[in-house]
């Protein structure tokens, strides 16, 4: 595992949807990426304002708290103030199930889009997974991962998202992110 971002989202009612929150920390290589954003319409669900305490999770803790605040831009939510580690902005987008996909545009990467899946815990509490191309089955990952040299597995379209999204969210996981809703405005 590399270091890189985790994502997060919560939304109100009977699904996970609103807020991206980028993590620090073990992000799997293998995860998918994009060029452009695959998903639209993001929303403010949070309002304009959203604080989140993230952490990594690993050897059964949660380690390196963030306290990350965002800000509605008119498209989607984007730190605000200055930008710790590998912070994120991002959209995020209702999926299946307790999941929405978290669409975020890597810092480090440039303009890379990166994705993630948040699944609600409890109240205010998210669990934070990157959709990984090693959790779906070999012939998912020939037909659907575009291989370049930036990228082990680079997607173009929602059939391709959605089939490593749902890969993801079938396995379990026992590392990823946690972020935790402090305030909203």
């Amino acid at each position: 595992m590399t270091n890189s971002v985790l994502r997060l989202v919560e939304k109100h009612g009977r699904r996970i949807s609103g807020v991206c929150v980028a993590l620090a920390g073990l992000m799997l290589s293998a995860c998918i990426d994009s060029t452009a954003p695959i998903l639209s319409n993001g929303k403010p669900d949070f309002g304009e304002q959203v604080q989140f305490h993230l952490y990594s999770l690993y050897d059964g803790a949660a380690h390196q708290a963030e306290i990350v605040t965002y800000r509605w831009n008119g498209t989607r939510y984007a730190v605000s103030g200055k930008r710790p580690n590998d912070m994120s902005d991002f959209t995020i987008h209702d999926f299946e199930g307790p999941d929405a996909i978290v669409q975020g545009i890597s810092i480090k990467k440039g303009k890379t889009i990166d994705y993630a899946l948040a699944r609600k815990l409890a109240d205010g509490t998210y669990l934070v997974i990157p959709i990984d191309e090693n959790d779906a089955d070999e012939a998912t990952r020939g037909k659907f991962c575009i291989k370049d040299k930036s990228s082990p597995c680079r997607v173009e379209s929602h059939d391709q998202l959605v089939a490593f999204a749902r890969a993801t969210a079938a396995k379990p996981h026992q590392q990823g992110g946690l972020a935790v809703l402090v305030t909203k405005r």
